[in-house]
């Protein structure tokens, strides 16, 4: 086992306590449970996503567990303005709002809200389920552009979230990075389904939704290895990491640091786990590792 050496983490612009931060739209739905994870051992926290209106998501059934993994449609419902109430007791915490919107728009006024309430901006332009939102708009080098430089323009740290539901994720981060994203996380759901076989009908109650855990830690790592290669800003990788193992693995593909969010399902104190193990006082610069698998 590779271990760390324990020190100061700064990616995409923002200052971390680890490499380990929370990924969207797990346990970050409220001021306190962003708090919980950050107590928990969470490097930084990423809140769930944020829109220009207020939605309540799709109907039921929206989460099904399938092994390691976890199939989900939850039609990204939120509060959308009031959220900024959540963040009023987080101030200078390593918190980035995950936001979306229709447009650039859209991005930009979302962010613009919370501009002085989080550490940066993660932009959600890969989730798979909903409509008009996410990867509607995220499989578009031109959308992908124009929404990243309309919020990075704001001067505040900006990271790419993207969608592996594409032919070339590699154009994508291109386009990310151009419009001046500080750092892309790849990758988020895969679009997937099951069906019932007793009813009859898809186990979702919106048929098609997002495939994350276990899993999909090979194709989450494919895209970190891929775009590290293609891209010049940092890479967070994210998508079925739950041990020690996978965050090196992940960091030698590329990726500067990880998100954790299906594994917490089965265990809350995976942040404090996962650290016992990857850190040592004695250990090795991160540098050493960040995409040392190109050779």
């Amino acid at each position: 086992m590779v271990a760390l050496r324990t020190g100061p983490v700064c990616v995409g612009g923002i200052r971390l306590r680890n490499h380990l931060l929370l990924a969207a739209g797990i346990l970050g739905t409220t001021g306190a449970s962003l708090k919980r994870m950050l107590r928990a051992g969470a490097g930084g926290v990423v809140t769930k996503s944020i829109g220009p209106v207020p939605g309540e998501g799709h109907r039921g059934p929206c989460v099904v567990p399938l092994g390691g993994s976890l199939l989900n449609a939850m039609g990204l419902p939120n509060p959308s303005h009031e959220f900024r109430e959540e963040l009023s007791g987080l101030k200078n915490e390593p918190v980035i709002a995950s936001i979306f919107g229709a447009n650039p728009a859209e991005y930009r006024m979302v962010a613009e809200w919370m501009l002085n309430d989080v550490e940066g901006f993660e932009l959600n332009l890969s989730c798979p389920h909903a409509e008009g939102y996410g990867a509607a708009i995220g499989t578009d080098p031109d959308m992908v552009y124009e929404c990243t430089r309309a919020v990075a323009s704001l001067g505040k740290p900006t990271w790419v979230k993207l969608t592996p539901n594409v032919t070339d994720i590699r154009e994508i981060g291109q386009a990310a990075e151009k419009g001046g994203a500080s750092a892309l996380v790849a990758i988020n759901t895969i679009r997937a389904m099951r069906i019932s076989i007793e009813m009859r009908r898809p186990v979702l109650g919106h048929g098609i939704g997002g495939l994350s855990g276990k899993a999909i830690f090979p194709v989450a790592l494919r895209c970190v290895y891929e775009l590290y290669k293609a891209c010049h800003i940092p890479l967070v990788g994210c998508g079925g990491i739950s041990t020690a193992d996978d965050v090196i693995e992940m960091m030698m593909a590329g990726a500067s640091a990880v998100e954790i969010g299906t594994a917490i399902y089965q265990d809350p104190e995976i942040f404090t786990r996962i650290a016992s193990r990857l850190y040592e006082e004695k250990g090795i610069s991160p540098e050493e590792i960040v995409g040392c698998a190109h050779g």
